[in-house]
């Protein structure tokens, strides 16, 4: 993970009119200066424990990504609106929180809204919150009571269903 202090050299946080200058000359967020993201809980630990490294893109509320395909991301957290493409390891839907479009994942928990083509290579979580509709293929699923889950719905992803599989022709 790269550091401001590598990219823009060490910053003195005690030079005045500095915005990372206090009374006290601390900096309460870290010698970078820079804040960890909360969580939804508004807490600095991990919502859950597949935010563990790799790399990570967040769309913040009221931020609408659109028209894009998301490449080498290991986890995409929506708290905004994306219409996208992606493959990826793990994708977090906040509550308030919504993605449109086709999705390939290992894990996916949805606490907001999931509209399209989503491929669950493992996991799927819908929290109470959370609404999925669509073409929807997963492993296992985890529906909280008030999840929605609606739409063409199939177990086991397509790469799994083609494995192993064979038609006999009768007649």
């Amino acid at each position: 993970m790269l550091r401001s202090e590598t990219l823009f050299g060490k910053r003195d946080t005690n030079t005045p009119n500095s915005p990372l200058s206090t009374a006290s000359g601390i900096v309460p967020t870290g010698t970078s200066g820079i804040s960890k993201p909360m969580t939804s809980t508004g807490t600095d630990t991990p919502a859950s424990s597949t935010n563990e490294g790799g790399s990570k893109l967040i769309v913040g509320p009221n931020i609408k990504l659109k028209g894009v395909e998301i490449t080498d991301c290991d986890t995409l957290c929506v708290e905004g609106r994306v219409e996208a493409t992606i493959d990826s390891r793990v994708i977090q839907i906040a509550e308030r929180g919504a993605f449109k479009g086709s999705a390939e994942i290992d894990i996916a928990e949805i606490h907001g809204e999931f509209d399209g083509e989503l491929t669950v290579r493992q996991k799927l979580v819908i929290y109470s919150t959370g609404k999925v509709s669509g073409k929807v293929r997963y492993g296992k699923v985890v529906i909280e009571e008030g999840g929605q889950l609606s739409g063409d719905i199939q177990v086991g992803t397509a790469a799994a269903s083609n494995k192993g599989l064979s038609v006999a022709k009768v007649g």
